[in-house]
């Protein structure tokens, strides 16, 4: 997957010696859309056929630019605002139109797995109603580690999605049923070089730590020994992106993690598919992790609410997983990402090398770190490094803290957050209970 260069986007307007009114009053919503904000989404892209990757390039050039929006004059903050509102909308269009064959919009107008249902805990008298009403049954399981059963449907040949989503629910009264949506990385990556390391070798135990997201590839900033594990088809397959977040996570030498002594698992839940990335492929790769007891998984990636990625991030935390997810790069004005906003899950949103807000930061329904999310150096699938921005990063620098805060014993979900708490600079609406990291950042 092809990185995003890193660059600006020209402005149009002309300086002004004061601000109007009408402008005072785009100040005072872009502020209330901005405090709202939770995080971003991510920058290296996994190797998903060209599907989700490339619906994500162009965040980078944004990024860039915004970075320094809210030093800017007020109109142009409101516009990027509502620049990345619309370029959401049109990336999630442009999804589903170059791959007909694998996705199509459900019921709530979100890209999700062509012509597939999920009942979730579904009785057999359910599964008999459906199947008897023409929709064939892909296959049931119960999800490792997590006390989950599902049962896979087909749609009726000919039927949208949506409509067989209302239709599988008049079906099965009192049942969960849900489509299979699309999670998408939160970010792009600059295509610059890496020039150097700034960030002193972190030192000290680590608890192992749980990644979803692409697949890892060989490099030589990454320890051997990481366990990979394929939730989609194709996978494991080494991509930029997973490549990226384990070096911030566990990287020695050109990347320096944040915690280089733990044993990583990576469930890559993209692989080559375009279908890759969804609710299914997620919450099994939370059950693959806790039954292999991890301490913290990391999760930078955003979609919509889902019951069933609902039920399995539960399910986790009640079995002591810690989970941190990142909250998107598509602005305040786009919905609420999860699973950042999931109550049991840590939302952590990004920051410029000069610790302020990044204003393509998504928005979660809490907030409860920042962290270093811009100028990053971070590792590539192809051995290189380059530098990178998104919400996806800071996520693992808070990740990466847990896993060695819980070195000598998991820590509660509230304990943990009071121990990242307590060593976190400042405070705010706009950075939650603080900037976690803020020196441990390889610039």
């Amino acid at each position: 997957m092809q990185p995003d260069d890193a660059k600006s986007v020209v402005h149009n307007g002309h300086e002004r010696k004061s601000i109007p009114m009408h402008f005072c009053k785009t100040f005072l919503v872009a502020v209330a859309l901005v405090a709202t904000t939770g995080g971003a989404v991510a920058q290296l892209l996994p190797p998903v056929g060209g599907a989700i990757g490339q619906a994500a390039q162009g965040i980078g050039r944004l990024g860039e630019t915004v970075g320094d929006g809210l030093s800017e004059t007020v109109d142009r903050t409101g516009g990027l605002v509502d620049r990345l509102a619309r370029q959401r909308i049109g990336r999630l269009d442009a999804l589903v139109r170059r791959n007909p064959q694998a996705l199509e919009i459900d019921e709530r107008g979100d890209p999700a797995v062509k012509g597939e249902l999920i009942l979730v805990d579904a009785t057999p008298q359910a599964v008999q109603a459906a199947t008897r009403a023409g929709f064939a049954l892909i296959g049931q399981e119960a999800i490792e580690g997590l006390d989950i059963r599902t049962a896979r449907l087909r749609a009726p040949e000919g039927m949208s999605l949506a409509r067989a989503e209302r239709r599988l629910r008049k079906l099965t009264p009192g049942i969960m049923v849900q489509s299979n949506p699309i999670y998408q990385p939160s970010g792009a990556a600059a295509a610059t070089p890496a020039r150097g390391a700034t960030a002193p070798a972190m030192r000290g135990p680590g608890a192992p730590i749980g990644l979803i997201d692409g697949g890892i590839a060989s490099h030589p900033a990454l320890p051997a020994g990481i366990v990979q594990r394929g939730f989609a088809r194709g996978a494991p397959a080494p991509g930029d992106h997973g490549t990226a977040i384990a070096s911030i996570l566990v990287g020695r030498g050109a990347v320096r993690g944040v915690s280089p002594e733990s044993r990583l698992f990576a469930a890559d839940v993209f692989g080559p598919d375009p279908a890759g990335g969804s609710a299914l492929a997620i919450a099994r790769a939370l059950g693959w992790l806790t039954a292999n007891e991890v301490a913290v998984v990391n999760i930078s990636l955003a979609g919509p609410d889902n019951p069933l990625l609902a039920r399995a991030v539960a399910a986790a935390d009640r079995r002591g997983l810690l989970m941190v997810a990142a909250v998107g790069n598509d602005g305040a004005a786009a919905p609420p990402a999860f699973p950042a906003s999931y109550p049991q899950v840590i939302a952590v949103t990004g920051v410029d090398t000069r610790e302020r807000p990044l204003i393509e930061a998504g928005k979660a329904r809490h907030l409860d770190f920042a962290a270093p999310g811009a100028g990053l150096i971070a590792a590539t699938a192809g051995g290189a490094t380059a530098t990178v921005r998104g919400t996806s990063y800071a996520a693992a620098f808070v990740a990466g803290r847990l896993a060695r805060l819980s070195a000598a014993g998991r820590p509660t979900r509230a304990h943990a957050i009071a121990l990242l708490a307590a060593e976190a600079r400042g405070k705010g609406r706009l950075i939650g209970r603080g900037i976690v990291c803020a020196g441990c950042a390889t610039h």
